[in-house]
């Protein structure tokens, strides 16, 4: 009891913070029918749906096979890298930050050691995360965060996009730079010999007596891309999409995707982390609460200041920046700062974005002596890229 304790402590920290919270606003503002308008159905159903799809897609190991795929075409030591960092920025747009670290990280330890490049996992995984935040950030859906902003807000997916296009682009150019410099043209010849299932097979389950991942249980070597399944989750993709756009009204949405998986794969429902969705309503619940309290509410509002994107930045780096975007939006209008902020804050400490901490652990089980050194490597590629951003915000902006 004691253990599952602390692991629960340790797996859900924001969301039992955010439950104390929501918990101490319940006794400072009774619970009556103004309750009700506090949690954002929206962003909720939203998020839930999309956490389901791409929970769907993990399990029948499309994007992994896709990875494997684009790895049989790799020549070098810096077309390898590239590719790897390309996976989590072009992934993290679709299916977030999170999840493109929690399918690509290990999957590149693995390509790491086939390819004898064991002694680059450190620094190609910091590189790869940053990908993961820097690409997640251009989206509506990257990041849980950005689908709370456009639902809070009602702005165009299209000018979301606009907005943190320069950050994002620019963050890809400096990825390939570093990359470049790094790395350099020796050939990576362990590829050459392996087709594309060679590459799948050797780095989803290089034992055979070895517990076999999802995809595998579920579909079997030799599947392609999933099957029907692929066909169906790739329909319930585009109908949360035409939901986040306004297109499809979200009940229809939530029918449709959770009959879907009731139909296709219900182990879907078990895997899918709930606690994230759950944060959100704990989070709502505290800041609405907390908005009816007159002199919190002006204490709050003078802290933010005008500078909201610089508190956002400086905010994360403490308490992460989906917690970051929630606090601070019941306090703050200025939502082009508030979107930018938040993005940005994903960099620096390893608990600006949560999603970071998936690669540290993927790197330190795999390498546990190498854990002081990951984090000196991340902490200062990461401040770079925080410190070149957060200075193109500021040439940017005054021109608004």
């Amino acid at each position: 009891m004691r253990r599952w304790l602390i692991e629960l402590l340790k797996s859900e920290t924001i969301l039992i913070v955010a439950s104390i919270l929501a918990l101490v606003s319940c006794f400072i503002v009774p619970p009556d029918a103004g309750y009700k308008d506090y949690v954002h159905m929206s962003t909720i159903s939203q998020l839930s749906c999309l956490m389901l799809v791409v929970c769907g897609f993990q399990r029948i190991g499309v994007f992994r096979i896709i990875g494997s795929r684009l790895l049989h075409h790799v020549n070098t030591a810096r077309g390898l890298v590239i590719t790897l960092i390309a996976m989590t920025y072009f992934s993290a747009m679709l299916i977030t930050n999170d999840v493109a670290l929690v399918t690509f990280v290990p999957f590149a330890i693995a390509v790491l050691i086939m390819a004898n490049m064991e002694d680059k996992a450190v620094l190609v995984g910091a590189l790869m995360t940053i990908g993961a935040n820097v690409g997640s950030m251009l989206t509506p859906i990257g990041n849980a965060h950005n689908l709370y902003l456009k639902a809070l807000t009602g702005m165009p997916a299209s000018e979301m996009i606009g907005i943190m296009a320069p950050y994002s682009a620019t963050a890809a150019v400096m990825l390939v730079i570093i990359s470049c410099v790094v790395f350099g043209k020796q050939p990576v010849s362990e590829f050459q010999s392996l087709d594309g299932t060679g590459i799948e097979q050797g780095v989803l389950a290089p034992e055979s007596g070895k517990h076999q991942p999802d995809e595998i249980r579920i579909t079997g070597y030799g599947a392609g891309y999933g099957g029907w399944r692929t066909i169906v989750y790739t329909l319930l993709f585009v109908v949360c999409l035409l939901a986040v756009s306004g297109f499809v009204p979200l009940w229809a949405m939530c029918v449709i995707v959770f009959a879907a998986f009731l139909i296709c794969d219900r182990k879907v429902f078990k895997n899918v982390d709930w606690g994230l969705p759950l944060t959100f309503c704990m989070f709502f619940i505290f800041i609405g609460n907390m908005k009816r309290v007159p002199e919190f509410y002006q204490l709050a509002r003078s802290l933010v200041g005008g500078h909201p994107l610089e508190v956002a930045v400086a905010s994360s780096q403490v308490v992460s920046n989906v917690p970051t975007t929630i606090l601070l939006s019941g306090f703050c209008d200025q939502w082009r700062d508030l979107i930018i902020g938040t993005n940005l804050g994903g960099m620096g400490t390893l608990i600006a974005s949560m999603a970071s901490l998936i690669s540290y652990k993927n790197v330190v089980r795999q390498y546990p002596h190498k854990k002081g050194r990951y984090l000196a490597v991340y902490s200062a590629v990461n401040v770079l890229f925080l410190a070149v951003l957060l200075t193109l915000s500021w040439i940017i902006e005054p021109s608004f």
